[in-house]
């Protein structure tokens, strides 16, 4: 194989012919998902029922509101007084290094730069956590305070959905320093991917729920309501204990909370946890994390598709992720990596997958 065939089978999704793919394919989802969960049907697999007008997709009031809030989260953002915290080193001591090989689409949807700057101001970590994740909340609030204005009051769901996904937003806020070791901070560039992802897919796609219920109100009973939150809390437990532990160690592996942990040695001087929440599978924080998922697409009752979509997403999502995270740990821990993989078999679900 020449050095050009290799790098071409190392794209990620698929390659030129793939990112061209889901450039078209990621807004139409978009685009379908709010037009169909406004309709009576609301089917997911369905047509919409209509297709608005280019009126109705241009408002200079809409576009005047985006900057406004752009706006205020850099100056957020860029406040004197806030916590300065470093990433992990890379490899090669700088950035990462993608092909140049003439994909000019797949470099533009995966991004060439991994951390474009101005400055002090880092364009993919402002907007990996603070327009579109802290936007979903607002979508949500304001769905909230709509219902309550066509019923005299929100639904228990609604509430529910509003609670669960406000909890997920403000872990994310209060750990932001954990975002850092990350793939996408580490390894992926700030491409269409993330920015798409980011600024547009998070805060319209992940408030579906709360869309669904504005639309297609759903009996919740309080029986009902009190499963959905134990499912919640063992999700969000699964998720917060396996994330902790993990940074607890990355920062300072003699902490009392995380000494008594068994590890592997690797070659890079790092050692790989190989007990406690990461003995049980190799991404319990992923296990979490869809079970959190399924929990706040529950208060919206079973009768449709589309609450649930974020959950069939969310699933596709994490199992690529993991297994672009395999090919990471492989070619960076080498031995040590292999046999952890035999020690913890089980990537997210124990005994199933």
């Amino acid at each position: 194989m020449t050095p050009r065939e290799a790098s071409q089978a190392s794209l990620e999704f698929g390659g030129p012919l793939g990112v061209t793919v889901m450039l078209v394919l990621l807004p139409a989802t978009m685009f379908h998902l709010l037009l169909v969960v406004r309709s009576g049907p609301a089917r997911l697999l369905g047509p919409p029922t209509y297709l608005p007008g280019l009126e109705e997709l241009w408002s200079p009031q809409a576009l005047l509101l985006l900057f406004i809030w752009l706006g205020l989260q850099v100056a957020l953002y860029l406040l004197p007084a806030r916590k300065v915290a470093e990433g992990l080193e890379l490899k090669d001591k700088s950035r990462l290094r993608y092909p140049i090989n003439g994909n000019s689409i797949y470099d533009f949807f995966l991004g060439r730069e991994l951390n474009p700057r101005l400055g002090s101001f880092d364009f993919k970590y402002f907007c990996e956590l603070r327009p579109g994740l802290i936007g979903w909340v607002f979508i949500n609030l304001a769905l909230l305070i709509q219902e309550a204005e066509l019923r005299g009051s929100p639904s228990l769901a609604m509430w529910l959905v509003n609670a669960f996904q406000l909890l997920y937003v403000g872990d994310a806020l209060w750990y932001e320093e954990s975002v850092l070791t990350t793939m996408d901070i580490i390894h992926d560039g700030f491409g269409f991917m993330l920015a798409f992802g980011d600024l547009a897919w998070v805060p319209f796609t992940y408030s579906l729920q709360a869309q669904f219920l504005l639309y297609h109100p759903q009996p919740l009973g309080l029986p009902m309501a009190l499963l959905i939150c134990l499912i919640k809390v063992i999700g969000y437990y699964i998720f917060r204990g396996a994330n902790s532990q993990k940074n607890t160690f990355r920062k300072n592996p003699s902490d009392p909370s995380v000494a008594g942990l068994e590890t592997i040695p690797t070659a890079t001087g790092r050692q790989l946890l190989v007990s406690g929440w990461w003995g049980m599978v190799r991404h319990p924080n992923y296990l979490g994390d869809l079970i959190m998922a399924l929990a706040w697409s529950l208060p919206c009752g079973v009768s449709h598709l589309l609450p649930y979509f974020y959950v069939l997403y969310f699933t596709a999502l994490l199992v690529h992720r993991e297994a672009r995270d395999e090919q990471q740990c492989l070619r960076k821990y080498g031995h040590a990596w292999q046999e952890y993989c035999k020690r913890v078999p089980y990537r997210i679900i124990p005994y199933v997958y």
